[in-house]
């Protein structure tokens, strides 16, 4: 595998838990890969909203294609743990209002 390009990718343990990302900030290389394949954003949009450099953004999505299933693997993960986290948290008390209204 060449290596990670730190120009415009950078992975370092103290920031974004260790996720790839567009370097010099903190905008993980999964959500702008999300952001594209699954919103359909194009990437000039995402450069430009989050003022960000087109080759950062292309780099990122080139890093993704790279090692896609490392990134997908670890998203699925991390959305598995917020899940579990949902299930075992008892209702906020706007949920619990909430649902009373609903009569649930």
């Amino acid at each position: 595998m060449p290596p990670v390009s730190t120009e415009h990718i950078a992975i370092d343990p103290d920031y974004c838990c260790g996720k790839p990302r567009i370097a010099g900030t903190r905008m993980p290389v999964a959500t702008i890969a999300r952001m594209y394949l699954e919103l359909g954003e194009s990437l000039e949009d995402i450069a430009f909203e989050y003022h960000l450099s087109k080759a950062a953004v292309y780099a990122a999505m080139a890093y993704y294609y790279d090692h896609r299933e490392e990134i997908d693997r670890h998203t699925a993960e991390s959305e598995a743990v917020v899940q579990q986290m949902r299930r075992d948290s008892p209702p906020s008390p706007l949920e619990s209002r909430l649902r009373a209204i609903r009569g649930e």
